[in-house]
Order: C-alpha cells, then structure tokens, then sequence
C-alpha cells in the first residue's frame, strides 16, 4: 500500500512540474527554433544523467 502511495504522489509530482514547464516555456516570447531546442532539454539531460547511472553501474558489478 506504501508503494503505491509512493508511486502516485511522484506521478502527481512529476505531472505538476511537466504542466508548468510547460505553461512557461508556452508563454516566451522567443523564435520557435529555440523554444523547440529548449523543449527537449529535460528530455536530454534525463537521458545523459540514466546513462550514467548506467556505466557507472556497470563498472561497480565488473570490479565485484
């Protein structure tokens, strides 16, 4: 039950931060290009942080 509890409260987190992300990247007044480019940032640096982890993970099984 704790779990789940969890697992929503990070989902309404998460929910939240993406809609007001998005509302002010919305509201910029800036060349589309670049309003695009600074869309995908969180999306880029989620996926180098994952990455990471990843190789990171990776080496500390190998020495064990």
């Amino acid at each position: 039950m704790l779990i789940i509890k969890r697992k929503y409260i990070s989902l309404v987190f998460f929910a939240l931060l993406g809609l007001v992300y998005f509302i002010t990247i919305s509201n910029l007044d800036i060349n589309p290009f670049f309003r695009s480019q600074i869309a995908l940032m969180p999306t880029q640096f989620a996926v180098i942080i994952y990455l990471t982890y990843l190789r990171w993970s990776r080496k500390e099984s190998a020495e064990s």
